[in-house]
């Protein structure tokens, strides 16, 4: 099997953060790890298979960060889950304060082609100013062609030519997320790497990611507690005081 090779150099870059582990949440939307920082990720497979459950359930509390770090490899989607969240909870964060990365996209991407993996909440505003937009999605139930929304098995098709590439952050989980920086060096495109799934890392600038649009969290403890009480998103807006954004241009 091929090597995960952006996974082992999150977790290398970052592993000096190495901290017990404060609380780990994993929610119907959201998962996050509270260790040194805090980090979010996006709750992947769900629903799962009876029997199919996470490692050491009832005992994560009883590791370390890089431990669970460690789980970002798996191919069980909510373990991956709680890995990526595990690799933002090593990551210091960064970047400027309190800029919506959806708000430039909006400001920058007027008469040009834009394409996104994963929908964001902006996606109709974006559409509205862009000359062309694309949107890949994983969830076939979401499928639109007539608006736009695709299959993310059509980036080879649909990166070419981009002015902007915004891709989820959450593509870290599912293992996407390689193939689609290889997919996007190729083109003379502006890349983000955009939502709370986002370790704001540095090491993405070395594979060809030119904005890292993340979150911090402020109040581990509070959002941690609406991670496992809501199926909702993690934003601004219902986590007020508790969550800033940060962007990061390498």
């Amino acid at each position: 099997m091929k090597e995960m090779k952006l996974i082992d150099d999150l977790i290398e870059a970052h592993s000096s953060n190495e901290a017990p582990i404060k609380d780990v949440r994993t929610g119907i939307s959201w998962t996050g790890v509270w260790g040194k920082y805090c980090g979010t990720a996006k709750t992947y497979g769900l629903p799962f298979i009876h029997g199919n459950y996470t490692r050491d359930l009832g005992h994560l509390t009883e590791k370390t960060t890089l431990e669970l770090a460690d789980y970002s490899r798996s191919w069980n989607l909510v373990e991956a889950s709680i890995g990526v969240a595990a690799i933002g909870s090593m990551v210091k964060p960064q970047g400027k304060k309190n800029i919506n990365a959806q708000d430039l996209i909006l400001e920058e991407g007027a008469n040009k082609k834009i394409t996104m993996v994963g929908r964001f909440p902006k996606v109709d505003e974006i559409k509205a100013v862009a000359k062309e937009l694309w949107v890949l999605d994983c969830d076939p139930t979401a499928l639109d062609p007539k608006k736009g929304i695709i299959t993310d098995a059509a980036a080879e098709y649909v990166f070419p030519g981009s002015d902007i590439i915004v891709i989820t952050g959450s593509t870290l989980i599912n293992k996407g997320l390689e193939r689609y920086l290889e997919l996007a060096r190729k083109e003379d495109a502006y890349t983000i790497l955009l939502g709370p799934s986002t370790p704001m890392s540095e090491v993405f600038f070395d594979y060809g990611v030119d904005m890292l649009a993340g979150a911090e969290i402020t109040d581990p403890e509070a959002v941690l507690k609406k991670i496992s009480q809501s199926g909702g998103m993690i934003n601004t807006k219902v986590c007020s005081g508790e969550i800033q954004f940060r962007v990061m241009e390498g």
